[in-house]
């Protein structure tokens, strides 16, 4: 019942609320990233949700796109702004994808959207983490978000899975201001971008 129905009410009804009251930061923070982002303050990328459905997901553009000689891009430690750095440190990037929850790609709760190359390096036990939609927060982000290894990040996505209810979310969802205001375990240096998922080998 919570997870069919009551979690997407909920969802919607926060969703709204929180885009109402964050609008003045909204527009702020996009009028910034846009002026040191060539007027592209948003970022946009194919990310798997449900049951491996790719959508769009949005964010705020915390990197630039510079390119080395050869047209490729920079090393993301390179490419961090310092707009961005801050943006990223408050987890202010995150508040485009309240439209992703509208849209009903997402949810406020759940595993965190990662790549899609990702997807056939998962093994069986990780994979359950697209048993539900994915979320803004979840509880790996209030149990460690970068500080912890994937293999952590993994295990915690999938406790959730199996521990999904009402109670867990809100407490989650306490955990996260409290994190927020706190900015623990977020890894805002552009010297501590956490590595990429390569596998479990």
């Amino acid at each position: 019942m919570y997870s069919n129905y009551i979690k997407r009410f909920l969802d919607l009804v926060l969703s709204i609320i929180g885009l109402f009251v964050l609008l003045p930061i909204m527009v702020l923070v996009m009028l910034l990233l846009a002026i040191v982002n060539n007027g592209k303050p948003f970022f946009f990328q194919v990310r798997p949700g449900l049951n491996g459905k790719l959508f769009k997901i949005i964010k705020f553009k915390t990197m630039n796109n510079k390119r080395d000689a050869q047209g490729n891009l920079l090393d993301d430690k390179i490419r961090l702004t310092k707009i961005g750095q801050f943006v990223r440190k408050t987890s202010l990037d995150e508040i485009p994808q309240l439209i992703n929850i509208l849209k009903g790609d997402m949810s406020l709760i759940g595993p965190r959207p990662l790549l899609p190359e990702y997807l056939p390096l998962y093994n069986t036990e990780q994979k359950k983490r697209h048993l539900v939609k994915p979320g803004i927060t979840g509880w790996a982000q209030v149990n460690g978000r970068n500080a912890i290894s994937w293999k952590q990040k993994f295990e915690f996505d999938v406790w959730y899975v199996e521990h999904l209810n009402f109670k867990t979310d809100m407490q989650i969802i306490l955990k996260t201001i409290k994190k927020v205001l706190n900015s623990e375990g977020v890894n805002a240096s552009a010297t501590t971008i956490m590595e990429p998922f390569k596998g479990n080998n």
